[in-house]
């Protein structure tokens, strides 16, 4: 099975089977029937890419119930650390967040589930991120946590004065003022 379990439950790592030879290469980077079988059983309804440079930092985000997302997050281009925090109340693993580093290169794919905030940073020049999402995006059930809260102490392996935020992403609250 090509999906890792991390410590976190039903968030998952998907590492795709590779064909390569002298031409190029060759992944299935979704099957429904592959991701079933490993118990995600996501109806994905929209695709998202961004393109961003060294330094950005997106996040951390999340949609409020009825419009909670679960995403399939990966790199075409470059490479970003992902970042996802469980932020499900009652969940063992509440306020616990994981950090992956995707890239072109490794090809890997982080399955986040609802109920969680999630973000990035690009670490190469410039990144091209591509997710899939579950359900649409609504403004109105947009919710944040601040990508430096203490609590936290998310480790983003870049120095915080490279780091680039949008106003919007500035203006997040801390983890305890976050609402599901």
């Amino acid at each position: 099975m090509p999906f890792i379990n991390t410590e976190i439950p039903d968030l998952k790592v998907f590492e795709p089977n590779l064909w390569q030879d002298e031409r190029g290469y060759f992944f299935e980077a979704y099957n429904v029937h592959t991701f079933q079988q490993a118990g995600i059983a996501a109806t994905f309804v929209q695709d998202n890419q961004a393109r961003s440079t060294y330094g950005v930092l997106r996040g951390l985000h999340y949609q409020i119930a009825p419009f909670a997302q679960a995403k399939l997050v990966r790199v075409v281009e470059g490479e970003v650390l992902d970042i996802a925090v469980d932020i499900r109340e009652g969940s063992p693993t509440f306020g616990k967040w994981y950090s992956i580093r995707l890239s072109a290169a490794n090809k890997r794919q982080l399955f986040v589930p609802r109920g969680f905030a999630h973000g990035y940073v690009v670490l190469s020049e410039t990144a091209e991120f591509f997710y899939k999402c579950d359900n649409f995006y609504s403004k109105a059930h947009e919710g944040g946590i601040r990508w430096d809260d203490p609590t936290l102490n998310i480790d983003w392996e870049i120095v915080a004065d490279r780091i680039k935020l949008s106003e919007k992403d500035r203006a997040l609250p801390l983890f305890g003022m976050h609402s599901m």
